[in-house]
């Protein structure tokens, strides 16, 4: 009698194991389709820091204090800061690598 439970209770631990490895991968799934920069396995070097440029330079330009903060240490205007900042999201870290074949 104590083996039947014992097979019932491993069974219902499996299961349980295998709904929430799905439930994770799902959600993972959900914040790479609504997040762009959240990364996955194959992300490089490159791609990742370029993600964290835009998103800290996004970051500036979407919150006027710290903007008006760069435009007085650099004795710029705001807008200028705002520009600059928009202009060096294209490419903030250069241009990509050269990909080996």
């Amino acid at each position: 009698m104590g083996g039947c439970c014992i097979k019932q209770r491993q069974t219902r631990l499996l299961t349980m194991s295998s709904e929430l490895r799905y439930t994770a991968n799902t959600q993972l799934e959900h914040l790479h389709a609504r997040y762009t920069g959240t990364g996955h396995a194959d992300l490089t070097k490159y791609e990742w820091l370029t993600h964290q440029h835009r998103d800290t330079l996004s970051s500036i330009v979407g919150h006027p204090p710290l903007t008006s903060y760069l435009a007085i240490a650099d004795g710029e205007a705001v807008g200028r800061i705002k520009f600059e900042m928009t202009e060096r999201m294209l490419q903030p870290c250069g241009p990509p690598p050269k990909k080996d074949d």
